[in-house]
């Protein structure tokens, strides 16, 4: 069948195309029609694939950004950067002994510390799912012992979000306890490994593993049995030093307030069991889609809209940071700033981060893409991907709400796949995307940056505190290292 032509797909999806079509719609248009987007997101997971930063393939990634703006028309830059702490695994095994001998298929968790070139073995004992009680059920016995953890099955985006702020206090109770390490049962079956990040990062010592939920299993009936095991870890790790990344930049200028940006952004870094194809290749090249469109149709936005793909997100959001300190002279001026990173289910909405004045400029940008609705807004903060530096340095800012799709249970995992995307759904997100960034660019803006005092009220009035020290990110904020000084 031929491909349906743009204002076709329009009327398709019960969106309304004006005789005379404005320029919001002329670019929601463009974007549903045939587009490299899908092009871009293959060459990036299937040719590139997974992009730790600090990589090689991370350093091809960032080239591949740079010509694909420049394919478009728009000249990208390189934003250098210094990244404190490298961390790329290359080996890791488990190895249990004693009642029974078996080996368990493993990844270490980044930042976790390496071991001895011929492992680090201790017993093993059973930590239920980590509780308080738990803890308190091992006492002694947790002291200088691997602590295995049970985990639930990951089904959807909730669970991912619990598993996180779990995983916090677990390893908080395990540290407090001078375990030796600590081994998660994979939350995801029939053999699926996966990254998580140790929640302290780089300021931990001991080796931290998620081990395949089946062995893990095993070890658990024998422990639970009376009869023990040892684990020997074996982790190598290429880590300790200081290196640099980079952020791929594009501006499309503005007409009239050039000096006014509104930004929009998606992390290129992934990590590397799969290619990074919902976290978060599908979104890259939905902003490397929208900078494309508008450059084609000659739109002139009032402000400069800025195409950002973030360096460093998966190891504390760290290119993102390194931007808000870079560009701190300018920030009074950046209107808004939006990060797309749930994969490629539906976008349902924004959430708009303790800021509600923004509802109004959302809710009129979606007009030409009503018809891919219904949206919804909610002002819940959210710690966890690159608006975060935004929102704790004042800048209004947005994260796209997303429906859980497939996102969670590929997370992080070796099945983040080209394949997992939602390509009819990827496309949809991006005029949506669009919309928004093409609003905001012009709006009447009625806000202004907030102060420190105004983000503490936010930090203390909501759930953010709770998130921040779940990141291992409240003190650095307390102590005026990250976010607004005043």
């Amino acid at each position: 069948m031929a491909a349906m032509k743009p204002a076709m797909l329009f009327l398709a999806l019960g969106l309304t195309l004006p005789a005379r079509a404005d320029d919001a719609s002329r670019l929601v248009a463009a974007t549903l029609g045939h587009t490299p987007l899908l092009r871009d997101l293959q060459s990036l997971t299937d040719e590139i694939g997974g992009r730790p930063t600090g990589s090689e393939a991370n350093r091809r990634a960032v080239e591949w950004g740079l010509a694909r703006f420049k394919e478009a028309g728009l000249e990208g830059r390189a934003e250098r950067f210094t990244m404190p702490s490298l961390w790329l695994e290359r080996r890791a095994t488990a190895r249990f002994a004693g009642s029974a001998a078996f080996e368990a298929p493993a990844v270490a968790m980044p930042f976790s510390a390496a071991t001895p070139a011929a492992g680090a073995a201790a017993p093993v004992v059973d930590g239920g799912h980590g509780t308080e009680a738990d803890f308190k059920r091992l006492g002694v016995t947790a002291k200088g012992a691997f602590v295995l953890v049970e985990t639930g099955e990951l089904v959807d985006l909730e669970g991912l979000f619990r598993e996180y702020a779990e995983a916090a206090e677990i390893e908080r109770r395990a540290f407090a306890a001078d375990v030796a390490g600590v081994a998660y049962m994979a939350s995801r079956p029939r053999g699926l490994l996966y990254r998580h990040n140790v929640s302290i990062g780089p300021k931990n010592t001991r080796p931290m593993l998620i081990v395949e939920r089946e062995s893990a299993q095993r070890a658990l009936r024998f422990l639970r049995s009376g009869r023990p095991l040892t684990l020997t870890a074996t982790i190598e790790v290429e880590g300790g030093k200081p290196y640099e990344a980079a952020n791929v930049v594009a501006d499309v200028r503005g007409s009239e307030k050039p000096d006014e940006v509104v930004l929009i952004g998606a992390h290129l870094d992934s990590w590397d069991l799969g290619t990074g194809a919902l976290d978060n290749g599908c979104n890259v090249a939905l902003v490397l889609d929208i900078a494309r469109q508008i450059q084609s149709l000659g739109l002139k936005p009032r402000r400069t809209i800025r195409f950002v793909l973030w360096n460093g997100e998966e190891q504390g959001m760290i290119g993102s940071w390194e931007y808000a300190k870079a560009h701190a002279a300018e920030l009074d001026r950046h209107v808004m700033a939006s990060s797309y990173d749930i994969g490629s289910g539906r976008i349902s909405g924004f959430l708009t981060n303790g800021r509600p004045e923004l509802d109004a400029v959302i809710e009129r940008a979606l007009v030409p893409v009503a018809g891919l609705g219904p949206f919804a807004q909610a002002p819940d903060p959210v710690v966890g991907t690159d608006n975060y530096d935004f929102m704790m340095e004042g800048v209004a800012n947005l994260v796209a709400n997303q429906e859980s799709a497939n996102y969670g249970p590929n997370y992080h995992a070796g099945s983040d796949t080209f394949d997992k995307v939602d390509t009819r759904q990827l496309k949809q997100n991006t005029a949506i995307a669009a919309a928004v960034t093409w609003g905001f660019a012009n709006a009447d803006v009625t806000w202004r940056r907030q102060t420190r005092a105004e983000i503490q009220a936010l930090v203390d009035g909501t759930t953010l505190k709770d998130q921040m020290i779940g990141m291992d990110l409240y003190d650095v904020w307390v102590s005026g290292q990250r976010g607004r000084k005043k």
